[in-house]
């Protein structure tokens, strides 16, 4: 009998299959990448809400938790795959540079948020009221994290590329049997692919779309992120990756007219040299409506749990809520109210 069977190898999944191996527990993981919004996401992370200048949930402890976690996989699998790298605040007005100066006297957004402006001059950038520097800042290459980790799995032995099929599961006492294979849990950490899930189905999971550029530009010179109405992230040899949109409604993966154009325009209004579009990208983030993650145990299957809900933040929040998950279920330690599904559950029942 395996300890877990994680259904999903995102950031959620990855994030909870390390912590399960690190602490010797069996795994099994399925993925079909039927929901590839941890590929096509920016990787970008940053510990504070730069539109508000207000400090992401926990974003200490994220931090704490999640960085040693990426660079024990990092050393284990030899690839490299976090970059750090300085997130540069782009200010439109006096008004936003005094919002700054504030935000940047405060106990928890100082370790963050430089109270000195950066006045460098960026090629083909206008920036008369200067930058606002984010310390804690880099991107991760979801892509080379999440295929160099598959094949560590599929190395093991505990990679399957089969669509996982809910009708198989059977319950038995404090077990699960799936297809024949014995488990004590199986945690779903599908992303927006939880709609499919009978089991979890009635989760607020709202799911908000986001299309990301790559372009060449080979008379912009950044070698930081510059973020203003988009971000403009340098991937080496002239390359950026221009992102995000939000869509509300639109539910597929697929890269719109509409959503490159948005971008187009908003890259335009920042940059003032040519740019050439290589490639264009499309993915539902698993977004909730009170903007916490979903993590937690079915309130009548105590074997089934899920994780769920990182929304724009998975790069720190995935390993952070990964072990509060890993803990609850070994250790019996409560999750923290905010992200547990109970909060859900109660308005359902009521």
């Amino acid at each position: 009998m395996i300890d877990f069977i994680i259904v999903g190898s995102g950031l959620a999944g990855i994030s909870f299959a390390e912590i399960a191996l690190q602490n010797n527990k069996s795994i099994l993981v399925f993925d079909n990448n039927s929901q590839p919004s941890s590929r096509i996401a920016g990787g970008l992370y940053n510990p504070v809400v730069l539109k508000r200048f207000s400090e992401v949930w926990k974003a200490k402890e994220q931090l704490e938790f999640a960085f040693p976690l990426y660079h024990q996989i990092q050393e284990k699998l030899n690839v490299v795959f976090d970059y750090k790298i300085p997130i540069l605040r782009k200010l439109a007005s006096i008004e936003e540079q005094n919002n700054w100066f504030q935000a940047a006297d405060k106990p928890n957004l100082a370790p963050f948020l430089s109270p000195n402006l950066v006045n460098k001059k960026y090629q083909n950038i206008d920036s008369p009221f200067h930058y606002g520097l984010v310390n804690e800042t880099g991107y991760l290459d979801i892509n080379t994290l999440i295929s160099s980790y598959s094949k560590y799995l599929e190395s093991l032995g505990v990679f399957s590329k089969d669509t996982f099929n809910y009708d198989a599961i059977q319950f038995l006492d404090n077990k699960i049997s799936y297809n024949g294979i014995k488990a004590k849990h199986i945690i779903f950490a599908e992303g927006f692919g939880l709609h499919a899930n009978p089991y979890f189905n009635d989760l607020p999971l709202d799911g908000t779309k986001g299309e990301l550029l790559i372009i060449k530009a080979t008379n912009l010179d950044l070698d930081v992120v510059i973020k203003s109405s988009v971000f403009i992230l340098p991937i080496g040899n002239d390359m950026y990756k221009v992102g995000a949109t939000y869509d509300w409604k639109d539910k597929t993966n697929i890269p719109t007219e509409e959503g490159k154009q948005e971008l187009v325009e908003k890259l335009k209004e920042i940059i003032s040299c040519d740019f050439e579009i290589v490639e264009h990208f499309g993915g539902v983030r698993p977004t909730v409506k009170d903007r916490r993650p979903l993590v937690g145990t079915h309130p009548d299957y105590s074997q089934l749990h899920v994780l769920n809900g990182l929304g724009t933040r998975g790069v720190m929040l995935g390993p952070y809520l990964a072990n509060q998950l890993f803990q609850h279920i070994e250790n019996k330690i409560p999750l923290e109210k905010e992200i547990d599904i109970v909060r859900c559950y109660k308005k359902n029942r009521n």
